[in-house]
């Protein structure tokens, strides 16, 4: 296996975008979350030929260093307006996301990824998933000057537009179906630093104790 992607889609405050930076840390990969919906947007605003051209010569080196050249998002966010389509941007993602597949060992987190690369067989995919107490205050540790009602008013939403979002671009299907993904956890219950351990003990499971052994060698971590 040249290489592997790790999809991770989660509810709002449930510590899933912390899991994915702390499993990319152990991996020595990277993580991609809104990136690659700022390089898709950029994508989308050009003329239809562009990109197409730009399709030909795209190699996953190339859009690894445009995604790196752009600014990560630590500020914890969420959605209060409703989901509005945007079926060219999502294909540019959708590109964007199976370029990143094909070509280097990453985390991606959101974008209906695990829908995007389904068909691919160098991919895990994870939801994670928390009690509603503990998203509420993870959010509020993170966001300054919001009450418990907006908190909670902000996971709601955010969690409805997530679930609008997958439900239009997958045809149907819902974001929370277990059989959407390989493993479901509850962050509430183990905490970041274990579920990143079982997301490691999922990949070995899935990809074998030969390569898990041989790539965790390779980064000096056996």
């Amino acid at each position: 296996m040249k290489n592997f992607v790790v999809t991770i889609a989660r509810g709002f405050g449930s510590g899933g975008r912390q899991i994915a930076a702390k499993l990319a840390d152990e991996l020595h990969i990277h993580s991609y979350d809104n990136r690659i919906l700022k390089l898709a947007a950029q994508y989308s605003g050009y003329p239809e030929h562009y990109f197409k051209e730009a399709d030909e010569t795209l190699q996953g080196n190339l859009i690894e260093k445009q995604l790196l050249a752009l600014p990560k998002k630590f500020r914890t966010s969420g959605h209060l307006s409703r989901f509005v389509s945007d079926d060219r941007l999502f294909d540019f993602q959708s590109t964007i996301i199976k370029k990143l597949a094909d070509s280097e060992s990453c985390i991606i987190v959101g974008k209906c990824a695990d829908y995007v690369l389904k068909d691919y067989d160098n991919v895990v995919s994870v939801y994670v998933e928390a009690h509603r107490a503990y998203c509420l205050q993870r959010v509020m540790e993170r966001m300054d000057d919001i009450t418990l009602e907006e908190a909670d008013e902000l996971i709601t939403r955010t969690d409805k537009y997530r679930a609008d979002y997958y439900k239009y671009y997958t045809g149907g299907n819902y974001w929370t179906n277990p059989v959407n993904y390989d493993i479901t956890i509850n962050n509430s219950r183990l905490g970041d630093e274990k579920s990143v351990q079982l997301i490691l003990q999922c990949m070995r499971i899935k990809f074998g104790d030969e390569w898990y052994e041989e790539y965790m060698k390779s980064i000096g971590k056996m």
